[in-house]
């Protein structure tokens, strides 16, 4: 509103008199709608960043898993960016509204916020024997004192008239070498990985069978049913009762998020954040859903999720993992319906999963792809 414009010529000039109360009004209400317009723009960027800080906060909780709140949001985005750009097969109808894009953005930043009531001994567990520090190296100790019993007895039935001492020195090396074994199966036991065999938890058990004496002269079993409990953990590091101090993680989530007062363009928030563990078989956590009752976005917050930990090069026991490694899992999780089936030939075809590859994974995990592997 600078000036009035004449109708006809188009020329401009004054506004008539009378008009002017009138002019001054609208342009106060402008004034007020671009003030007003201004404010939700801070308070919205005032958002993000208080979200980004706790993701921030809940990352450098633990060097186990920073950069994972972080993450998550980018893999979420690009799905479902595929998923609107879809012209046919199952998604062909899909969109988001520039709201709903915001509210999937905010639930991916906030998919974690529950950990922040989570213990740091639970999410720093590198090993299965750790607590306040490993205790594979209690474990290595008790193997030097049964080293040294056996050189001790070794010693003395060399000293022995007629000892055979080249038969006891074989048998005292062979014991040896049986000990050293026994310490490098339990330090690979320790580590934890994705999967552990019925041999190797047999094999813990006999070890743990075995005898040594402590301080005190006592005999003692060589492995408490504590440590044979956490060394027999079949996947990961962490045993059932840690697991389900971590698994509560999603609870609090969804109780912290509930709790916020969300606008109706928010609403949602807590439903896709609360669901990145849930499976279409309804054999996921906290709620048991089932795939009909998951919404879209929280279906993508689970691959988003999944994907993530898959090829995260910062998880205590396991190593990063390359492109196909993880693709193949997620192809057992699709046929053991998991995870969503169409989504997944989404995040395979539109090319999700190499763009977020080239952009945070090391260059050792980008290997050779070929999608029909893993597309049923």
């Amino acid at each position: 509103l600078i000036n009035a414009r004449d109708a006809k010529t188009g020329e401009v000039g004054a506004f008539d008199v009378d008009l002017q109360p009138i002019i001054e009004a609208l342009a106060s209400q402008a004034a007020v709608a671009l003030d007003n317009q201004l404010l939700l723009d801070k308070q919205r960027k005032l958002l993000e960043s208080f979200i980004q800080v706790i993701a921030s906060a809940i990352d450098a909780k633990s060097p186990y898993t920073g950069g994972h709140c972080q993450r998550v949001p980018v893999i979420a985005e690009m799905l479902a960016a595929a998923a609107c750009d879809s012209e046919s097969g199952p998604f062909r109808d899909f969109a988001l509204s520039e709201d709903e894009q915001y509210e999937l953005y905010i639930a991916s930043w906030l998919h974690d916020c529950g950990k922040v009531t989570t213990p740091e001994y639970v999410v720093d567990k590198a090993t299965k024997l750790e607590t306040i520090y490993d205790r594979i190296e209690t474990v290595k100790t008790r193997l030097e004192v049964l080293k040294r019993d056996a050189e001790i007895a070794y010693l003395k039935a060399a000293t022995e008239p007629g000892a055979d001492a080249e038969s006891l020195r074989a048998e005292f090396e062979a014991r040896l070498a049986e000990l050293d074994d026994h310490g490098a199966f339990l330090e690979n036991a320790n580590l934890g990985g994705e999967f552990m065999a019925d041999e190797m938890i047999e094999r813990v058990q006999e070890i743990a069978a075995l005898s040594w004496r402590d301080a005190s002269g006592q005999e003692q079993p060589f492995l408490s049913e504590n440590e044979v409990d956490n060394l027999c953990i079949k996947r990961g590091t962490l045993n059932d009762e840690e697991r389900e101090v971590i698994n509560n993680h999603i609870v609090m989530t969804i109780e912290m998020l509930e709790q916020l007062p969300f606008p109706k363009t928010l609403v949602r928030v807590p439903e896709f954040a609360g669901g990145h563990h849930e499976k279409l078989d309804g054999t996921g956590y906290p709620q048991g859903l089932t795939g009909e009752q998951m919404s879209l976005p929280a279906r993508m917050m689970a691959i988003a999720d999944i994907f993530e930990a898959l090829t995260a090069a910062d998880r205590p026991y396991k190593k990063a993992k390359t492109l196909t490694e993880s693709l193949r899992i997620m192809s057992f999780m699709v046929k053991d319906q998991h995870i969503d089936a169409e989504l997944f030939r989404l995040f395979l075809e539109g090319g999700v999963y190499q763009r977020y590859a080239e952009a945070h994974l090391l260059p050792e995990q980008i290997d050779d792809v070929s999608i029909a592997d893993y597309l049923g």
